[in-house]
């Protein structure tokens, strides 16, 4: 049985990490074997929980990412390879080593480590911290558009290595990576779609954090739309230090007024999602006791760790595409097709997505916005511009 993936994520300074804990610690409270795990670079979960990585409490497990660890088991053949070429090219071993270490290295490392917890079983609840939002999504778009490139190049670049293995260190005078090296790559891009498969399976969901303010507000309403397109489901959202209108003074009622304000577009915005509310506690909640209070304040009588009630995002039919986009205007949609692929831009942010045989063949024959939902209807007739 798969574990229940929980994703935390929100613009720099919301309370991710606060919301992440306190739903960790509520799940081990209740007798669910939970793990919590951060691919945010910060590593504040332990400065929130005031622990030590390990396991922290009964049934609660926090688990720190060592990068460097981490990067020689999935990576090491490459970087070896990267660093002998680049020492060949007379550069010496400590720059070699700086360049070879991956950009964003650290939180693509701990999705395998995610993966590879998951594989182990025995957790009922998994708990991700993830980084702030712009890092995420690059971060959760980054399989699938790994995918696409090996999927195209890998095999191409299998038959080209054996082709030019011998001219390169006579003409180059570098070294022309091996079967190994080749095993490798193929190896991590297996490791990040199964993170992938993970992540948008039927027992992971994200969930967004906010402040009542309306620069964060307006962030969600984008993460939401980007987070549908790639395809993870957002089951709820959690508005973070919410004033008490109940003894308010003149200084504060007028943030309460505006706060409530907020709310009730966030609730609007959000709709059918439900948006849970953390109050702006009188000190900065520290320790899994501490958490686990605002755990059950959060969520009150609903069950943070059923099942998540919202459809994916994308869904096919024999002669249908439907790919839910909340919050998207007409204006920032683009549409393209290139041979078996469909291209859809939300923004600034793309899927290339490789459609399924029996499409593939078919032209497209209508496609509207409307609802929040992009209908593509494909046809054996010429392609129709958009709605």
């Amino acid at each position: 049985m798969s574990p229940r993936v929980l994703l935390f994520t929100g613009k720099g300074g919301v309370g991710k990490t606060t919301a992440a804990a306190a739903t960790a610690t509520l799940a081990a409270e209740r007798g669910l074997k939970t793990l919590i795990v951060s691919t945010d670079t910060a590593h504040s979960l332990a400065d929130a929980l005031a622990v030590e990585p390990g396991e922290i409490a009964p049934g609660l497990h926090l688990h720190q990412v060592d990068t460097q660890k981490t990067l020689e088991r999935h990576w090491g053949e490459l970087q070896h390879y990267a660093r002998g070429v680049l020492s060949e090219l007379g550069l010496d071993e400590i720059t070699s080593e700086e360049i070879t270490v991956l950009p964003g290295a650290e939180e693509v490392i701990a999705l395998l480590e995610l993966r590879e917890h998951a594989r182990q079983g025995g957790w009922d609840v998994i708990v991700i911290d993830c980084a702030p939002t712009a890092e995420t999504l690059r971060l959760l778009a980054l399989p699938e558009a790994l995918d696409w490139h090996v999927t195209r190049l890998m095999p191409v670049g299998r038959k080209l290595v054996k082709v030019i293995s011998p001219f390169v260190r006579s003409v180059a005078r570098v070294s022309a990576p091996g079967e190994d090296v080749m095993s490798a790559a193929e190896r991590f891009h297996r490791g990040l779609m199964e993170v992938r498969e993970l992540l948008t399976g039927d027992s992971a969901s994200v969930r967004l954090v906010l402040t009542p303010e309306a620069v964060v507000l307006a962030e969600a309403r984008r993460t939401l739309t980007s987070l549908n397109l790639y395809g993870y489901r957002v089951d709820a959202v959690v508005a973070n230090r919410v004033f008490p209108a109940e003894g308010a003074d003149e200084w504060r009622a007028t943030w309460v007024e505006a706060q409530s304000r907020l709310l009730a577009e966030a609730e609007e915005s959000f709709a059918p999602l439900p948006v849970h509310t953390i109050p702006y506690l009188p000190a900065e909640p520290v320790g899994r006791h501490a958490l686990a209070e605002v755990g059950a304040a959060l969520y009150g009588a609903a069950d943070p760790f059923a099942a998540p009630a919202v459809e994916p995002p994308l869904r096919l039919s024999a002669d249908e595409l439907t790919l839910s986009l909340p919050g998207a205007d007409r204006d920032d949609i683009d549409l393209a097709r290139k041979g078996d692929e469909l291209i859809i831009t939300a923004g600034p942010y793309r899927r290339i997505l490789a459609l399924p045989a029996a499409l593939a063949r078919r032209k497209i024959g209508s496609a509207a916005l409307r609802g929040g939902v992009l209908r593509i209807r494909f046809s054996v007739g010429s392609e129709s511009a958009a709605e």
